[in-house]
């Protein structure tokens, strides 16, 4: 059971067809390079605990939202991530602020995470270790995206030398733009 949700929440993580968590991911470390692994951690791990934290309540019953209002509210979280790293100077201040908006933003993504958990329960079965188990596959897939999404930042910043404010503001653009499209799409489907 356990081998199965790890791989569900893995395999849910890194769908290309739920790519706004990608997105998003791609948003919160547009700014950072290798060298930010810490700073990167603790976005991570602030995002973690707000999407484990209603993962849980939405899974368990005791929250719920229309899906409509969650899949809205993503790419939204996705836009403001994006500005931040247009206009917010990197620095102290700005670092606390952006790790209570990841958690907060993790509440949002939780949401959206727990409608395929739901559809997926086992009934009988542990329902905890169903939950813990989901959550650390995503969690291995985040791990992989962010390693990923960084390589490409050094990648480009170190080896092609495009200025790295300059291939943050790109970066950050193109998830608005592709933000906005989800919104569109959403709207007037």
């Amino acid at each position: 059971m356990v081998k199965i949700y790890l791989k569900l929440g893995f395999t849910h993580i890194l769908d290309l067809q739920a790519y706004d968590h990608m997105l998003f991911l791609l948003a919160l470390v547009a700014i950072y390079l290798l060298e930010d692994w810490k700073k990167v951690l603790f976005l991570a791990t602030s995002f973690t605990i707000g999407h484990s934290i209603t993962l849980a309540l939405s899974v368990l019953n005791l929250i719920s939202f229309p899906s409509l209002v969650v899949e809205l509210l993503i790419p939204v979280t996705i836009i403001i991530s994006a500005i931040f790293n247009i206009w917010l100077k990197e620095d102290r201040n700005t670092s606390y602020f952006k790790y209570i908006a990841a958690l907060l933003f993790g509440f949002i993504h939780g949401m959206g995470f727990s409608s395929l958990l739901r559809s997926s329960l086992m009934p009988g079965e542990g329902l905890f270790v169903q939950l813990l188990s989901f959550n650390i596959g995503i969690e291995l897939g985040q791990i992989l995206i962010v390693i990923l999404l960084l390589g490409l930042n050094w990648l480009m910043v170190s080896i092609l030398k495009i200025e790295q404010r300059i291939w943050s503001a790109i970066v950050s653009i193109l998830a608005i733009l592709v933000s906005l499209k989800i919104i569109f799409d959403l709207i007037y489907q």
